[in-house]
């Protein structure tokens, strides 16, 4: 499905537990790490396709698209040297369903994914998420310390439109500030 699809409620329900192909490929700029798919995401097959999610704005906004794409073009990202995976696979209503064995899990799985692809940088999108997954209790949003194989990691917030903490402005300026990381880097 590659045009807009708008799925019923009954649709958005059916789709616990689904799973969302990953937008990914070998040695990208940078790959964007949801913390797993919400159900609407799900239900259409696309990352980040809720309406109210801040994620497609705030690429463009902050540089790393010339104009903003939506869910159902999410391939074309890879052109422009970008890729999607998360923590978790599982769709699920609210992150908070996730238990902390499947964080554990899921960074493990995401360690091989990053040996295996070799992105240059990842980026985590969820602090809380990135602190689980990698038992990193005290991280911040921003830079991280640790490198994940070769991969400079980043953390950004979940770009989600129920995370009231950050401004669609204040998340533009933090994804820009890893745009122009990843320049300086190229």
């Amino acid at each position: 499905m590659t045009k807009a699809y708008r799925p019923t409620r009954e649709e958005v329900q059916a789709a616990a537990g689904r799973t969302v192909p990953d937008v990914i490929a070998p040695d990208l700029r940078v790959l964007f790490c949801g913390i797993n798919p919400g159900l609407y995401t799900a239900a259409v097959g696309h990352h980040f396709a809720r309406p109210g999610n801040r994620f497609w704005p705030a690429l463009h906004l902050s540089g790393f698209t010339e104009r903003r794409l939506s869910a159902f073009e999410e391939r074309e990202l890879l052109a422009r040297g970008l890729g999607i995976t998360n923590v978790v696979a599982r769709a699920t209503a609210a992150a908070a369903e996730l238990s902390p064995e499947e964080f554990e899990r899921g960074g493990r799985l995401l360690r091989a994914k990053v040996k295996r692809y070799r992105p240059r940088f990842l980026a985590v999108l969820g602090v809380g998420a990135y602190r689980a997954a990698f038992a990193r209790p005290k991280a911040s949003v921003g830079r991280q310390e640790e490198k994940l194989g070769a991969a400079t990691v980043w953390v950004l917030p979940n770009p989600s439109g129920l995370n009231a903490n950050y401004l669609p402005e204040d998340l533009a300026r933090l994804f820009r500030e890893l745009r122009e990381a990843v320049e300086r880097e190229l």
